[in-house]
């Protein structure tokens, strides 16, 4: 039985989301590296375990996270920056819609006290992607970061498989909190249907 890790030294946010994104099984991150999530980027430096795979272009980080998680089952791994950054990504979690391909792209977003303020490059990101994406979402509370991880691998794994999309608020990302980490999310067998089967 998998028990949960409590941490009761606090950490950043972006701290504890590479440290939910090990507990899954990440080994590997594509992104263009973005101001608004250099919490994570500085956790990511402590962290060999994961293979940072730095590009050229968003649509590139989103088709390599959708291939990723094509061809390992499990969910690919994106991080891009707000505006630009996330509307270039889209393209790709469009794809792995269509295509039924696990993925989670990670949005740094504006600080919390300024949103729907038309802050530097705000968008809404939850309604932009909920058309294309199985769930979109925005983390506020730093605390509950492992329950959205392990939401975002389920969902992005279970049924028809498809892409999660999460926003990252930049301030969030620096609070420093008590988390408990939550265990690995496995994949469940889909049982075959026998009508379709023609058995």
């Amino acid at each position: 039985m998998t028990t949960l890790s409590p941490h009761s030294d606090g950490r950043t946010g972006g701290r504890i989301l590479v440290d939910n994104l090990l507990a899954q099984g990440c080994d590997r991150i594509f992104t263009v590296p973005g101001e608004s999530f250099l919490a994570v980027l500085d956790a990511l430096h402590d962290s060999p375990e994961i293979d940072l795979t730095v590009c050229r272009q968003e649509g590139g980080v989103a088709f390599m996270a959708c291939a990723d998680g094509a061809l390992t089952g499990r969910p690919g791994v994106a991080f891009v920056t707000r505006g630009p950054g996330a509307t270039n990504a889209s393209i790709g979690v469009h794809v792995a819609m269509q295509d039924s391909q696990p993925m989670i792209l990670f949005i740094g977003d504006v600080d919390r006290g300024t949103r729907d303020r038309e802050a530097f490059q705000e968008v809404d990101f939850t309604a932009m992607f909920a058309p294309i994406a199985k769930w979109a979402a925005r983390i506020d509370d730093a605390r509950r970061i492992p329950e959205y991880v392990a939401r975002a691998y389920a969902t992005a794994m279970s049924g028809r498989p498809g892409p999660v999309v999460l926003a990252l608020p930049e301030d969030m990302l620096l609070d420093i909190v008590e988390a408990i980490d939550r265990p690995r999310v496995e994949r469940v067998a889909q049982a075959a249907d026998a009508d379709t089967m023609d058995l």
